[in-house]
């Protein structure tokens, strides 16, 4: 588990955001509504709750400082 600060990777963020399951996803409006991680995979669900508690992202901390 990460604790502290999440080092950002320019490359894993563009792949995100450009992959071909996303755009089909998208494109064909099966998003679930927020909140529904826990029926549908309730182990990835609670690891991402603890992970986002424990770890802070380095350009939202930027963005609070320049505020």
């Amino acid at each position: 588990m990460k604790f502290g600060m999440r080092k950002p990777s320019i490359k894993k963020r563009i792949a995100a955001r450009t992959s071909i399951k996303r755009q089909i996803v998208h494109r064909a409006g099966i998003k679930m509504p927020k909140g529904y991680g826990w029926l549908r995979t309730p182990k990835r669900a609670a690891y991402n709750k603890v992970y986002n508690k424990t770890s802070f992202d380095i350009f939202k901390l930027i963005k609070k400082l320049l505020k």
